[in-house]
């Protein structure tokens, strides 16, 4: 069979002529045949790398090499023997690699830590889609765990990959590798790896290895340049065209190539060309750049078989992915050591030159590890134990390399780390800890200073982010705490502990400071490095300390090493005499210190390790062997307590402000100190080592320590303090914070260990003061919770249990509220608050109770009892200094020396007072009298000298209510008196069981009966405030209604001061006929509501009449094209309308001019002055980015920052009188018909005369209109119409400068006053912009009249008067011109299927203010209509049948009867009759709705009632009264019958019609459809899931894009890619913008798959993000998936970016943002 197949194999090589066939033989050397091969073939293949013809390269590869190579191999035909391998069972693994963006899932349910993620695929075939996942973009070269039984708890397969998924067991038997194969491959593997290995670790730039060199070499070179990340794209395309003289074009490709492969031929020639050209841009670079860019000088051959050697690496990964035999054979190879060689193996070779591979060499090499070793766990571990063998060296040179984490192959360390098997036995067999512990220190000499401390001053940003690597290492390793310890593992740990220790020693003390006195520091020290290392380290030291705790002897010894190393930091302080401090009778040595002048740190990290590791002793219960290990000799506890109580100290001092001469730097560091991010390792520990300290000290010798660290031993003794202001509010602020620092030691319990509490307690105590603030969002509590160390807070797991959940509305997020039952844990002096959230708690529940008519006193809550290592801590409430210290500070509040306390300090000490309290009345009612120990009250009222004014502090609490600064401290004050005196009675009562009951009982009566009595006169306080709240409000009321009377007044004086003939023309009109007043057309047409309009400048402020002879006032306003209403998106738009007519809209409504104003109103002279000001203060603000165009007159409207363009004129509202006798008269003379005849004659008129006379040869847009004013157009248009108004001059001014916008916004052309387009533009933005809002007012189901915002009224309004004032302002000739071109085509057949009818009678409403016009007009646009509905609706299928065969179904079959015969049979008459009046009714809606809206805004008529609700069916028929149509509309057809049949036969006739009803092409249905922004999945996962499987149309790589989606129209595009960049009008525009441009006109709407953010941007420069509208279950949006929490689509968030869309609000949403998001150099939104 073998023989055969090289048969096969022989011939196809011969055609290729390729043939070197001894490799059949199978007794020779492959080796040495295999690269004599690669020597004869590569260099021909690759010979041409300045422009390779990739394809036919492959081609040649895969014929001359591979092909042969692949017989020789499988003995068969390879795609047969691939196919059947494939078939015959996939791996259990997944093993799919992720590229940069791709989207991972990861199961916070079943993962083992987060680093185990799915691939979508996995994901999609899970169990865990139905858990709490979380979703996140992979930053590239990670792993799809599916099928790791280690990666998670629960199912770790998909149903993809799951065993016996993909076929049956007798298949997968069949095709197992046999013998002969592996053979074979054991023969080709290790020829083909070594010359792998050879070639990318070739050092020699001119020469090839012997056995491949077999010609004469050749004087061919590549000048090759090689990626780096230090140079921008800029950079390198700068140098390639200095240096090389290339083209912008050929340089750009260069760049991208380097980028992607990671190096590239930039020059071919011989050896001196290149060399010469290596030189050149290595000098160009430098100028641009500190440093040169990498370039070398390549032989052509080195180059091929560099190239080739990639080849052949995809070659092994494709195959690696058939076969588990493979894989094996190819691990076995890689990892085989020469015998008696010191040389590694080949796979840790390439892993040590990794460094120095470029971008596509590392990218290969990488994924074949991933496809091989990391498939099979056998070799994965042996694999991970080469990796540790190198580890330093590899990670010193990722360090000193400066490519990408993502690219180097110290990233595969999370893949071997991560799993615990694998973590085990690297610490057991290799020391892993010990050795990335030892990187670390080996990495970062140069940052210790002479006392072996770390010093980050000057540091190297770039370099420590590489060293994170290492730190991140050893999270992985620790992530896993092991169930079971043997005697290796304990010992290899203990080891890496220590060693780790080692760090943790050069961080203890680390960047000290002084304080600075006189002078302020000049240059602010590099406080942030420490800082970020101190975070980096923070979940591992809290790792560290639970994987002690695991293991009873192991915790013991971790102590003892950890106790050592903090003795061996302490001890080697300055040794000097010791201080003796006195107070009380109690006296204090220790060495003299002062936080204020000795140098001081903020970085203790072994102190709080040790912390945390005593805690630890407690709660397991292993601190009673402690004396074991360290003894009570050694143990030196004041040492221990001396470092943090300094920070503390410091922290208290900085609050002082003693410290603001030490610049920004330590206030940062005092913020992060106590931040959430790193308070449990810092802040946290440091109250815990107090807390030890005051459960080993004696009580008093504690707080003379504390007292004398907080430098306040003056301040308690008799010595009267300074006079200096400054100093006495300096003491003032240090005892708050020594005060709150005793607060916190002897309260805060809530930590497991200190007290018996659990986790989910502390969590939930965190939540309940979090909440005590102000209700928040998900998100704000998840940032405001330490996490632990697989980024957990464990929030959901209790939020429900201490608040609900409260849904968001259209904007904003859903938040979460405390229950009422968890107010009562709420303790003022929470620790974990900051001074804003201590004040705001406070005022919240203070202001709580108010509301609720209880007492304002906030007493802490009763603390869990401490465990019994900690027990004494409460000895220091009862002590002698303590109650010294509350005794001097209460007496100093009683003897109002208000300069020496303040409120907080009272506060405090009265805090201490309910702690003492609580701490007794606890323990009295657990034990017995005799057995308690803690004697708070007795202490409390003894008195405090023997002297006879002596007081005790029960005494001076009294005396407190009688201090007028303490009114807010009352109710705390009576709290601790009831307190008082309820201990008292359990002290006193206690000895008989009974009584004690009772006293009890008694105890709590007498607290109520003085509560009682404090809620009665709360209550009666309350009902005045309420009683004389009433007598305000009834005195607001009357004086309201008084003004509205005075005002009804003033209103109807206003009204009848109009002018008699008005009010006397409507009061008939009323008392005649009713129904006339709401009619608009016709010789019926009800009066014009015309109210005087006086109007308020938004600039000045002043007041005026809108007058047409008056200055003119204007609207804001802004003009833009629109798609809004296309009806096919497919139609590509005119970028310019240089050629195009605007006389006919088409009926696609492909794109219009839609104008829209915010409805404020300046005077025209205002706005002129406010734009030049506008001008001249942009013109000097050089840097920041421009909001706006001043060139094309953009502005923001001074008064709401809308983005305008222009300013609409208002022209006032012509009354004009309709007498009712002429117009019956008028009727009876002036039919249709005569008005057709005349306008007919007229315009054939016209156009003899204009063919006979001047002009004719113009072009068509060039006439200026300036013609004769001879050539007056009298006709019977302009019957009954008064004479045209005088408008003022400002008024014209304002009236071009609106029209002249509209035409070069519309048409995108330069301005022309004189374009004879001008009119019509005006025209169609006045038609267009109404059927936008009739579409608007339609979508959100409002009704047609009554419901439009001020501003689209104002604005309506405004632009159909300045529409109608068109016909008088513009040049007569034009009109007449326009006109003709207008009826004549109406006459004729134009517009019947080929333009858009409403358009078509604005322009023609437009000429002519007479109410026949108007009314004949109307009608002849309503017949052209309902014949375009008729014809669109003849290819109808009906849907349901209906046997309604009323009036108005048997007119519309008699009128298809007439249209089957005019088009020949064409129509069919089948058609129902109910169908095609159904079709009509419904078609003919939107049309009439927008003629409504515009007569009604044209002539002032009231519309009727029916209007200003929403009915269907009253619509139709209010409408058609309006409109003065009768309700069967065919009955028009009937009523002009003679007239209208011959127009009919035109129409019929027309080509365009027949082509419609043949079916050739197709007609616009009527009525349109609506747009809406596209259909979104509803679980965002799904969006996701397309963009993984799009794929760039411009691009042939797999590497991942930024996908977004359209939201117009759902088209996917490569956003952000030179791949996808266009050129428009010779600018380069990204895939965005220009499908902007075509889509909607410039303006659109993307969302960022990737990044869950909508864009809307506008034009080529401007653009802004904005909420994407999905939310996660808290309400939420997630923009960066930084979250990860499942997101699903918000109707509501995706109906309000709807209605931006409709409402043309885009423009002014991105102004907005630009204006409060200011950027100096913004992005480039023209590349998007």
């Amino acid at each position: 069979q073998r023989l055969l197949w090289w048969k096969i194999a022989e011939r196809s090589l011969e055609i290729h002529g390729f043939l070197d066939f001894t490799w059949c033989d199978e007794r020779f050397d492959f080796q040495a045949t295999f690269l004599q091969c690669l020597a004869k073939h590569v260099p021909n293949i690759y010979s041409a790398e300045m422009d390779p013809l990739v394809e036919k390269q492959e081609e040649m590869v895969q014929a001359a090499i591979l092909y042969p190579l692949e017989c020789y191999l499988f003995g068969e035909d390879p795609d047969v023997f691939l196919e059947k391998l494939q078939q015959s069972g996939t791996s259990q693994l997944c093993g799919k690699v992720f590229k940069g963006g791709e989207t991972t899932y990861s199961c916070r349910d079943c993962a083992v830590d987060p680093t185990c993620v799915l691939c979508i695929d996995c994901f999609q075939n899970s169990i865990h889609k139905n858990h709490r996942y979380k979703m996140h973009s992979s930053t590239g070269g990670g792993f799809c765990d599916c099928g790791d039984t280690e990666a998670w708890k629960a199912g770790p397969v998909c149903t993809k990959h799951a065993p016996g998924a993909s076929s049956s067991p007798k298949e997968n038997s069949e095709c197992q590798l046999n013998e002969e194969i592996m053979e074979h491959s054991r023969r080709v593997f290790p020829s083909v790896i070594k010359y792998i290995v050879d070639m990318l670790i070739w050092e020699e730039e001119n020469e090839l290895p012997v056995e491949l060199t077999i010609r004469e070499k050749a004087d061919s070179y590549y000048c090759v340049l090689f990626n780096d990340e230090h140079h921008s794209y800029d950079h390198v395309i700068y140098s390639l065209q200095r240096a090389l003289g290339c083209e912008l074009g050929e340089a750009q490709l260069h760049t991208t190539a380097i980028d992607k492969e990671g190096r590239r031929a930039v020059k071919a020639g011989h050896y001196a060309a290149c060399q010469e050209a290596k030189e050149e841009i290595k000098r160009h670079s430098e100028n641009v750049s500190q440093r040169p860019l990498h370039v070398e000088v390549l032989h052509a051959d080195v180059m091929a078989h560099q190239k080739f050697a990639l080849r052949l690496g995809s070659w092994l990964n494709k195959l690696m992915s058939y076969s588990s035999d493979f894989r094996q054979i190819f691990c076995q190879i890689c990892l085989k050591e020469e015998a008696g060689s010191e040389k590694p193996c080949f796979i840790s070779k390439l892993m040590l030159w990794d460094a120095r591979l470029h971008k596509g060499a590392r990218k290969v090499l990488h994924e074949l590890i991933f496809s091989s070793f990391f498939m099979e766990m056998e070799y994965k571990k042996l694999f991970a134990v080469e990796f540790v063998k190198y580890y330093k060296a590899l990670q010193k040179e990722y360090i000193s390399d400066d490519h990408d984490r993502v690219l180097s192959v110290t990233a595969l360390s999370v893949q071997m780390f991560t799993v615990p098997t694998l973590a085990r036995h690297l610490i057991e067999e290799q020391n892993v800890i010990t050795t990335i512990t030892e990187t670390l220190l080996e990495v970062l000499p140069e940052y210790l200073d002479k006392n072996d401390k770390f010093n980050f001053q000057g540091y190297s940003q770039d370099k420590l982010n590489r060293v994170y690597a290492v730190i991140y290492d050893l999270r992985y390793v620790l992530v896993s705490k092991p169930t079971v310890w043997t005697d290796r593992l304990r010992e290899r740990f203990l080891e890496g502990f220590v060693s780790f220790l080692r760090i943790l020693t050069c961080m203890q003390g680390m960047e000290e400071i002084k304080r600075q006195i006189g002078q302020h520091i000049e240059v602010d020290p590099d406080w942030d490095a420490a800082i970020a290392i101190q975070m980096q380290l923070k979940n591992i030291l809290l790792m560290f300390q639970e994987w002690c705790a695991c293991d009873e002897e192991l915790l013991l010894r971790s102590y003892r090493e950890c106790h050592k190393a903090v003795m061996r930091c302490s001890s080697n302080g300055r040794s000097r005499e010791k201080t003796v401090f006195h107070l009380c009778g109690h006296t204090l040595e220790s060495k003299p210190y002062r936080v204020s002048a000795d140098p001081v740190s903020i970085h203790l990290p072994l102190s709080r390790t040790l912390a945390g590791l005593h805690v630890r002793l407690s709660k397991t219960g292993a601190i009673s062997r402690l004396h074991e290990f360290v003894s009570p000799e050694e143990f030196q506890v004041e040492l221990l307590v001396e470092y943090p109580l300094r920070c503390l100290v410091l922290v208290a001092q900085v609050a002082a402000e003693m410290w603001r001469r030490n610049g920004l730097s330590l206030i940062s560091q005092v913020f992060y100190y106590q931040d959430v991010k790193c308070r449990e390792e810092m802040y946290d520990k440091d109250i815990i080592m107090l807390q030890i300290g005051a459960s080993l000290m004696d009580p008093n010798q504690f707080l003379l320590l504390i007292l004398q660290r907080y430098e306040l031993a003056d301040a308690f003794k008799k010595i009267k303090p300074t006079k200096d202001q400054d100093l006495i509010k300096q003491y003032n602020v240090l005892i708050e914070e020594m005060l709150q620092i005793l607060i916190y030691v002897v309260g805060e319990r809530y930590v497991p260990g200190i007290s018996n509490v659990t986790k989910e307690d502390v969590i939930m105590r965190e939540i309940i003061h979090l909440l005590c603030i102000e209700p928040m969002a998900h998100s704000a509590i998840t940032k405001s919770l330490p996490e632990n160390e697989n980024n957990e807070t464990g929030l959901e797991n209790v939020i429900d249990k201490v608040a609900t959940f409260k849904k968001p509305g259209v904007s904003g997020h859903g938040v979460y509220e405390l229950k009422d039952e968890c107010l009562k844990e709420f303790n003022m002096f929470f620790y974990h608050y900051t001074k804003t959230q201590h004040s705001k708690a406070e005022h919240t529940q203070k202001k709580r109770r108010k509301q609720e008519n209880r007492d304002e006193a906030l007493p802490p809550p009763p603390p869990p009892d401490f465990s019994p290592a900690f027990s004494n801590v409460v000895r220091i409430l009862n002590c002698d200094v303590m109650m010294h210290i509350l005794r001097t500070l209460l007496q100093r509040a009683v003897e109002l020396e208000t300069h020496l306390w303040t409120e907080a300090m009272v506060q405090m000490v009265l805090h201490l007072l309910s702690l003492g309290l609580l701490e007794e009345k606890q323990q009295l009612q657990k034990c017995p009298e005799e057995e308690v120990t803690f004697d708070f009250y007795h202490k409390a009222t003894r008195m405090g000298s023997s002297a006879l004014n002596a007081v005790n502090v029960l005494m001076l609490v009294e005396k407190l209510k009688r201090v007028p600064q303490l009114e807010a401290q009352k109710d705390t004050v009576n709290w601790i008196l009831q307190m008082f005196d309820m201990v008292k009675r359990l002290r006193e009562k206690s000895s008989l069981a009974t009584v004690g009951a009772a006293s009890g009982s008694e105890a709590a009566k007498g607290d109520e009966s003085t509560q009682d009595k404090e809620k009665a006169e709360r209550k009666r306080k309350a009902e005045a405030a309420r009683l004389h709240r009433q007598k305000i409000m009834a005195q607001m009321s009357a004086l309201q209604r008084n003004f509205i009377e005075t005002h009804k007044l003033l209103y109807e004086n206003t009204l009848e001061s109009q002018g008699k003939g008005d009010a006397i023309m409507e009061e008939e009109s009323i008392s005649s006929a009713i129904d006339y007043s709401r009619i608009a057309l016709g010789p019926k047409r009800g009066p014009s509501v015309i109210e005087k309009e006086i109007l308020t400048c938004i600039l000045c402020q002043e007041e005026q009449e809108v007058k047409l002879e008056s200055a003119a006032m204007v609207l804001s306003a802004c003009v833009q094209k629109s798609t809004a209403l296309t009806q096919n998106r497919s139609r590509i738009l005119e970028l310019s309308g240089d050629t195009l007519d605007p006389l006919f809209m088409h009926p696609d409504l492909p794109c219009g001019t839609h104008t829209g104003s915010c409805g404020h109103v300046m005077h025209a002279a205002c706005w002129q002055k406010y734009f030049e000001a506008m001008q001249l203060n942009f013109r000097q603000r050089l840097h920041v980015e421009q909001i706006f165009d001043l060139e094309n007159g953009e502005y923001l409207c001074p008064l709401c920052k809308s983005l305008c363009n222009t300013v609409i004129p208002i022209v006032p509202l012509q009354a004009q009188k309709i007498n009712s006798e002429d117009a019956e008269a008028v009727a009876q003379i002036l039919s249709l018909a005569r008005w057709l005849e005349i306008v007919t004659a007229r315009i054939s008129g016209y156009s003899v005369k204009n063919a006979k006379g001047e002009k004719q040869n113009l072009p068509p847009f060039t006439n200026k209109g300036t013609g004769n004013s001879a050539l007056e157009f009298h006709s019977i248009l302009s019957f009954g119409v008064q004479s045209s108004a005088k408008y003022s001059s400002s008024l014209k001014e304002m009236l071009i400068l609106f029209a002249t916008t509209i035409y070069r916004v519309g048409l995108k052309v330069a301005p022309n006053e004189a374009d004879s387009r001008i009119p019509m533009m005006t025209w169609s933005t006045c038609a267009f912009t109404i059927q936008c809002i009739e579409n608007l007012l339609e979508t959100e189901g409002k009704p047609l009249f009554g419901s439009l915002q001020n501003r689209q009224h104002s604005g309506l309004k405004a632009l159909v008067q300045f529409a109608a004032a068109q016909r008088t302002t513009s040049p007569q000739v034009l009109i007449q011109k326009h006109l003709i071109r207008l009826l004549g085509g109406t006459y004729n057949c134009y517009p019947c299927i080929s333009c858009q009818i409403f358009g078509t009678l604005i322009f023609a409403y437009s000429f002519s203010l007479s109410a026949y016009n108007h009314l004949y007009l109307f009608h002849l646009t309503t017949l052209a209509h309902i014949m375009q509905i008729v014809i669109s609706s003849a290819t109808e299928s009906p849907t349901a049948h209906s046997s309604d065969n009323g009036e108005e179904a048997q007119s519309a079959q008699s009128f298809c009867r007439e249209v089957c015969q005019y088009t020949s049979g064409c129509f069919s008459q089948d058609i129902p009759g109910w169908l095609v009046w159904d079709c009509v009714k419904k078609g003919i809606m939107p049309y009439l709705r927008c003629a409504a809206l515009f007569f009604h805004y044209l002539l002032g008529v009231s519309p009727p009632e029916e209007l200003l609700q929403v009915s269907e069916e009253g619509q139709f028929k209010a409408l058609c009264s309006y409109l003065s149509l009768p309700t069967n509309l065919f009955l028009l057809f009937h009523e002009y019958r003679d007239t209208v049949n011959p127009l009919l036969q035109r129409w019929c006739a027309d080509p365009v019609v027949l082509s419609c009803l043949k079916g050739k092409s197709i007609a616009i249905r009527y009525p349109r459809k609506r747009n809406h922004l596209i259909e979104l999945p509803e679980d965002y996962s799904c969006l996701l899931n397309q963009a993984s499987q799009f794929r760039c149309p411009r691009s042939s790589d797999d590497e991942q894009k930024h996908p977004v989606l359209c939201l117009f129209c759902g088209a996917m595009l490569c956003s952000q890619n030179t791949c996808c960049q266009e050129l428009v009008n010779g600018e380069e525009l990204g895939a965005c913008t220009s499908h902007a441009l075509q889509c909607g006109a410039g303006v659109c709407m993307f969302l960022k798959i990737r990044e869950c953010k909508v864009v809307l941007i506008e034009g080529k420069t401007r653009g802004c993000l904005y909420p994407a509208p999905y939310l996660d279950e808290y309400g939420e949006t997630d923009p960066g998936l930084k979250r990860g929490n499942p997101l699903h689509l918000c109707q509501e968030r995706y109906r309000k970016l709807h209605l931006l869309w409709q409402q043309h609000c885009i423009i002014e949403e991105i102004a907005r943002s630009q204006e409060t998001n200011q950027i100096i150099f913004g992005f480039n939104w023209q590349l998007l």
